[in-house]
């Protein structure tokens, strides 16, 4: 692992580290069930 990228990791707290990953992760759980409610609606043009 590169000096610099060490420094990077040791500066951020283990818990912070873990939150933003926790928050990262429910993001794309909520962008995948967003994409499943509109799977199969029309957004063309016409639709509005």
């Amino acid at each position: 692992m590169p000096v610099a990228q060490k420094a990077v990791v040791a500066s951020v707290s283990p818990r912070a580290f873990i939150l933003k990953h926790l928050a990262l992760f429910a993001a794309a759980a909520l962008f995948v069930f967003v994409l499943g409610l509109t799977y199969g609606l029309d957004l063309s043009p016409g639709f509005f």
